[in-house]
């Protein structure tokens, strides 16, 4: 089993001074370390990712599919990633996404390629 969360930190995203909301990157890498989520879902957290419209955009992937949520905006947001990557641990990659989550989704035609 895959799951990765990847969290853009790129050019928009996160920056304040463009009027986007703050990425809470600390407080993400603290919750996959209090919830022991390394090694069971990848957290990374990324630069551009691309579609800048939809600044604070997350990819979740796993081994079958990636969806792309965007327009993130509140500690709720982030804390539904956590959600969900609990849930994958618990119950595999089919699980539905947080509700707060689906309400963000958008299609994204470029498959994403994370290289190290």
């Amino acid at each position: 089993m895959f799951a990765q969360v990847v969290v853009c930190d790129g050019c928009c995203c996160g920056r304040i001074s463009k009027g986007h909301n703050e990425v809470p990157i600390d407080a993400l890498k603290s919750a996959w370390q209090e919830n022991e989520l390394d090694g069971k879902v990848e957290l990374t957290i990324s630069g551009c990712l691309g579609p800048c419209s939809m600044h604070n955009v997350a990819v979740l992937k796993t081994d079958e599919d990636q969806t792309w949520v965007g327009k993130l905006s509140g500690n709720e947001h982030y804390d539904a990633l956590v959600d969900w990557a609990l849930e994958v641990v618990n119950n595999g990659v089919n699980v539905a996404l947080p509700q707060i989550l689906a309400t963000q989704v958008f299609e994204h035609s470029k498959s994403l390629v994370v290289r190290n």
